[in-house]
This record gives C-alpha cells, sequence and structure tokens, in this order.
C-alpha cells in the first residue's frame, strides 16, 4: 500500500490516486524496482486537492494538520480493508501523519520503521518532488534512489 499526500490537479480531476505527472513516474519506479503495479494500492491521506488559483492553473496548496485528521477515518477504513503487507509513506505529509509529527523523511528515507501499520513499513519521498528537481543530473540521481528505496520493499516482501 503506497500512501501519497493528497490528489493532484489531474487526480482530482479524474477520482483516483496517482494517474498524473508524479503517478507516471511511480508506476515507472515501481516497474524498475520489480514491482508489479496491479498489486500495489495507492492512495493519500487526504481525499480532496487543496489548491489555490493562479490564473488558469489551480496550485497545489500543502493539507492543513484538521484536512488529515478530518480524512484520517478513510484512510483507517481502507487499510483495515486492505490489510496490507506493507505499507510505504510517499513524503513527509503521508510520514508524520502515520507515523507522528516528528518523523523526518530527511533523517530516515528508505529505513524500515517498527509500525502497527503492517510488517514492512517505510517512508521515501513523493515521485512529485522527483519532478521539482533543480536539473535533469538532479532529478535522474534522486529517482534512483526513489527506485532503491522501492527496490528495499520488493526484497523484504
Amino acid at each position: 500500500m503506497f500512501i501519497g499526500e493528497q490528489p493532484g490537479d489531474q487526480e482530482d480531476r479524474i477520482g483516483r490516486p496517482f494517474v498524473g505527472p508524479a503517478g507516471q513516474l511511480l508506476d515507472r519506479a515501481l516497474d524498475a524496482a520489480g514491482i508489479d503495479r496491479q498489486e500495489v494500492y495507492v492512495t493519500n491521506v487526504v481525499k480532496h486537492f487543496n489548491w489555490e488559483p493562479r490564473g488558469k492553473w489551480r496550485i497545489h496548496k500543502k493539507p492543513r494538520p484538521q484536512h488529515i485528521a478530518a480524512c484520517r477515518p478513510w484512510l483507517d477504513v481502507e487499510l483495515a480493508i486492505v490489510k496490507p503487507q506493507a505499507v510505504i509513506c510517499l513524503g513527509a505529509t503521508a510520514a508524520q501523519a502515520l507515523l507522528g509529527a516528528a518523523f523526518r523523511v530527511t533523517q530516515h528515507r528508505g529505513e524500515f520503521v517498527e509500525s502497527s501499520l503492517a510488517p514492512i513499513v517505510l517512508a521515501t519521498v513523493h515521485p512529485s518532488s522527483l519532478l521539482r528537481a533543480p536539473d535533469a543530473e538532479t532529478r535522474h540521481r534522486e529517482t534512483e534512489r526513489f527506485i532503491d528505496d522501492l527496490r528495499l520493499v520488493a526484497k523484504a516482501m
């Protein structure tokens, strides 16, 4: 089970998580790590797109704690139904919502974490952060690190 922050603009319009550019990058990374996308359940901590208008664009706004709290019952039901063998938190918002406000992806990225969520729990970056990398070299390097994180999960499964 992969858990991100919130839907993006395309996900919000389509009504399915991880179908936009970040989802396409996630799909490629899963494939490179040897994880079958058909065996993966993807969702978000927050179920709606928090945004602000900028011209004709809807620009992402970080969800507030009350958004996370309001959507937590839905996430808890998803966890109860799916009963995942592995939970992968994509990005700081998801990791902090599930592993505690003090959790830092920058310090514990790619490390297995003890949690009642699942036998295997790991936090890594959100694929959208890779898309925002400042240059192609950084984007490539960080994407490889992301794939390495996913390979850890695949190996542990």
